[in-house]
């Protein structure tokens, strides 16, 4: 029998702002109870997200107020769960999309990452900067018992949507992606694309990620605004900048597919029609994800082992981690460790 206590220790987003002005504070709150089709959790750890930082920043209006961010979180089932591949004890992983209406036209098609009445983990609900987690049992994964959970945690976001982006790109077989930005979803996508027979030239300002990308395989790694050595058939932006928009799209080949991976990204300059999008080239956003996409994600990942990097923060410096992703201070997913 698991003993759970009445109050856990958690962050909020207090008052939204730039990390300077501490828009994090670390609370005692009560321990939620799950309701029928909930599962609460005993996290583990939880991965540090730029979207988390958006939030924080204010980039992203909070949805409700003293919200606990956090959705990459891996920890064990203690109460609610239901569901025969699911008991308590269960390691499991809990991602952003947190529910879905089930019956509008987009999750009847298969979309449901378009759901006009979709919730997020952190944005909507309580999420992981927290020592427990309630969440929908229908929304969480399956986690394997014999891998850390700090490698486990990046793949939840980062991982998930970096692949729905690489889908999107439309990269054909052996072909030639760019990615721009080259934080803890880069990183991990490069590896599925050259793990596919991609050739990947990364495109990034930090030297420490250039390195990293070369390190992983990447044919090529210049700076963000550079041309890459050879057009390129797709490509994802992730960092969070719309001046690399038309960068990207001219950089591309003919018929060529740019993703922009982010939920934020600052304004895109006006775009040339000749320059940047004659000759069918693409320019598409990415939005969330599917259940399927996570599913699929993660039976990729247990096939095909990824270097995930890592960087440690005990969960009484969560606001550090943010700090340093904000300053870019960051080599691959800032990782907070909160219970055993």
């Amino acid at each position: 029998m698991v003993r759970i206590p009445d109050e856990m220790n958690a962050w909020v987003v207090d008052r939204p702002g730039p990390m300077s002005t501490e828009p994090l504070k670390r609370v005692r709150i009560p321990v939620p109870e799950p309701l029928p089709g909930q599962v609460l959790i005993k996290v583990e750890v939880c991965a540090v997200c730029r979207t988390d930082l958006h939030l924080a920043e204010g980039d992203l209006e909070p949805h409700r107020p003293r919200t606990v961010p956090g959705h990459e979180a891996v920890g064990h089932i203690v109460a609610g769960a239901t569901n025969a591949d699911l008991t308590v004890g269960s390691r499991v992983g809990v991602a952003w999309l947190r529910s879905t209406c089930g019956t509008c036209r987009y999750c009847l098609r298969g979309a449901e990452n378009l759901c006009p009445y979709s919730t997020y983990t952190g944005w909507d609900a309580d999420g992981g900067y927290a020592e427990y987690l309630l969440a929908p049992e229908a929304y969480v994964y399956p986690l394997p018992e014999d891998h850390p959970a700090e490698k486990l945690a990046p793949l939840l976001c980062a991982g998930i949507i970096g692949y729905r982006a690489l889908l999107q790109a439309d990269l054909p077989p052996g072909g030639r992606l760019g990615i721009y930005g080259f934080g803890a979803s880069a990183h991990l996508t490069a590896q599925v694309a050259i793990a596919q027979g991609a050739a990947v030239h990364v495109l990034t300002r930090s030297e420490k990620a250039r390195e990293l990308a070369l390190d992983l395989g990447a044919a090529s790694a210049r700076g963000a605004y550079d041309a890459p050595p050879e057009p390129l058939d797709s490509a994802i932006l992730f960092a969070p900048v719309g001046d690399l928009v038309p960068v990207a799209l001219e950089a591309l080949d003919r018929g060529g597919t740019l993703a922009v991976a982010g939920i934020h990204l600052t304004d895109i300059p006006s775009l040339t029609y000749e320059r940047h999008l004659f000759q069918e080239r693409v320019l598409r956003s990415v939005t969330a994800n599917t259940r399927e996409d996570g599913h699929a994600f993660l039976a990729f990942a247990a096939h095909n082992p990824l270097q995930v990097t890592t960087v440690p923060y005990d969960f009484a410096n969560a606001a550090d981690a943010l700090t340093d992703l904000a300053a870019d201070r960051m080599n691959g997913a800032a990782v907070l460790h909160i219970g055993n």
